[in-house]
C-alpha cells in the first residue's frame, strides 16, 4: 500500500478550515425545543444538528410525503397522467368528514390527479390520500404494503406504514432521519413535481385553504415540504430550503403548538444558513496525485475525485486539514477512466473521512515489446522502482 501526503498547494485552498461536513454530526451546542430534530446539508451530507433522530415516532401528516412519492413515481413512469382522475369512494369521502385536515372531495365524484396532489401537499387532505391509495392500489391496506416496499427500496430502515395519511396507529412509525431521507429523494427524483410543495394556497370546491407550512411566507428560501400534527406526537414539520445555491433539509417534531413549530423552524433554518458555509475542497478531474503504472502506455495515472468535493464549515472557524492519497501500487494496466484506484483520507481534529480516488485518464496496456521493455528496465534500473513487476 502506498501512502502519499499531499502538499497543501496541490489540494484545497489551501486546506485551512474545519472539517465539520466530513465528520460526524455536530450541533455546536445549539439547543432546540423539539423532541426530535435533524438538519442536513444536501450538497455535503453534513449533519448540522441532530437530536434523537433515530427514535421512531408517529410522523402524523408527514406520512403524506410517502403517499406523494408513490403518486409521483406513477406519473414519472407514465402509468398515470396529471389529467387522469380517481373516483371518490364512500370510505374516502367519510375520511374527510371525520378528520379536520381534508380537501372536501365530493362523494362519487372524479378528481383530477393534479388536484389531488395539491389537496395533499397544500391542504393536507386525508380524504385526498385515501382517494390516491384506493386509486393506485385498490385499498388503503394494499397501498400501505406499497409504501413499506418503497421504504425498503429507499433505505428508510426505521419506517413502517399502516395508512396513507398518518392517522394515529401505534404501528405507524418513522424517524426524523427517515423523513429527511424521503424529503431528499422527493426533491432529487421528482423535480418536475416538487413545485407543488411551495404553493401557498389551493381552492377546491370553492373552498380556499392555506398551506400549513407557514415558513413559505418568510424570506428564508423555504420551498417545502410538509407539516404534521397529532396529540400523541405533537407538532412537526419537514422543511427544505435553499439560499445562494445551498440547500438544507430539516425535520423538527414533538413541539407543543403550531406557533412554537413555526418559530422554532424559522430559528433553525436561519441558524443553518447563517452559521455555516460550503467550501470546495477539490474539483472533479483535478489531479491530486500521480500513481505509478506497470505495463501501461503511460508510466503514471492521474488520481482525482469523481465529483466536486465540498465541506460544510462553521463560519469563522480555522483548522488545518491534512489529506493523503492511499492506494495499492504500482497500478497494473489497463486502467479505465474513472476506475477507482484508492482513497483520499482527510483528517482534522474534527474527525477523519475517506473519499474514493479514481483514475483521471485511461491507461492502455502495452504490447509484448513494451512488456519486455518494462521488465528489462526494472532489472537494469531497480532503484526507485516501487515494486517488482507483476506476473505476466
Amino acid at each position: 500500500m502506498v501512502t502519499i501526503h499531499l502538499p497543501k498547494h496541490r489540494f484545497l485552498l489551501p486546506l485551512v478550515a474545519a472539517l465539520l461536513a466530513l465528520a460526524p454530526g455536530v450541533s455546536l451546542g445549539l439547543e432546540t425545543a423539539a423532541k426530535q430534530a435533524l438538519i442536513v446539508d444536501y450538497q455535503t451530507g453534513s449533519i448540522l444538528l441532530e437530536k434523537d433522530a433515530d427514535v421512531p415516532v408517529h410522523p402524523a401528516s408527514m406520512t403524506k410525503l410517502m403517499t406523494l412519492y408513490l403518486l409521483f413515481d406513477q406519473l414519472k413512469e407514465k402509468k398515470l397522467a396529471l389529467d387522469d382522475t380517481f373516483r371518490v369512494s364512500e370510505n374516502a369521502w367519510a375520511r374527510g368528514q371525520s378528520i379536520e385536515s381534508n380537501m372536501f372531495v365530493a362523494l362519487d365524484s372524479s378528481v383530477r390527479i393534479e388536484d389531488l396532489i395539491r389537496g395533499i401537499a397544500i391542504q393536507s387532505g386525508n380524504d385526498a390520500c385515501k382517494v390516491v391509495a384506493e386509486g393506485i392500489a385498490g385499498s388503503e391496506e394494499a397501498f400501505a404494503k406499497l409504501m413499506n416496499k418503497k421504504a425498503v427500496e429507499l433505505g428508510l430502515t426505521d419506517s413502517h406504514f399502516v395508512n396513507s395519511d398518518g392517522v394515529e396507529d401505534p404501528n405507524h412509525l418513522m424517524t426524523a432521519r427517515d423523513i429527511v431521507k424521503l424529503s431528499e429523494r422527493i426533491w432529487a427524483d421528482f423535480p418536475e413535481y416538487y413545485h407543488y410543495f411551495a404553493e401557498k394556497d389551493f381552492t377546491y370546491n370553492d373552498i380556499v385553504q392555506q398551506n400549513r407550512n407557514l415558513l413559505l411566507s418568510k424570506d428564508l428560501g423555504v420551498d417545502g415540504l410538509k407539516t404534521g400534527h397529532l396529540s400523541v406526537s405533537g407538532f412537526g414539520v419537514a422543511i427544505s430550503a435553499e439560499q445562494n445555491g445551498r440547500r438544507i433539509f430539516m425535520v423538527v417534531h414533538g413541539l407543543e403548538s403550531m406557533k412554537q413549530r413555526a418559530e422554532e423552524a424559522t430559528r433553525l433554518v436561519a441558524w443553518a444558513f447563517q452559521s455555516f458555509r460550503n467550501v470546495k475542497l477539490a474539483s472533479k478531474g483535478a489531479t491530486l496525485e500521480e500513481a505509478p503504472v506497470w505495463y501501461g502506455d503511460s508510466s503514471t495515472v492521474p488520481l482525482t475525485v469523481a465529483k466536486d468535493l465540498f465541506a460544510t464549515l462553521p463560519k469563522g472557524s480555522e483548522e488545518e486539514i491534512q489529506a493523503k492519497a492511499v492506494f495499492e501500487g504500482p497500478i497494473q494496466a489497463p486502467i479505465a477512466a474513472e476506475q477507482e484506484i484508492g482513497k483520499l483520507v482527510i483528517t482534522s481534529t474534527s474527525g477523519t473521512t475517506e473519499v474514493p480516488l479514481v483514475a483521471g485518464a485511461a491507461v492502455e496496456r502495452v504490447g509484448i515489446f513494451g512488456h519486455i521493455f518494462a521488465t528489462l528496465k526494472y532489472l537494469v534500473f531497480p532503484q526507485g522502482q516501487a515494486a517488482e513487476p507483476p506476473p505476466s
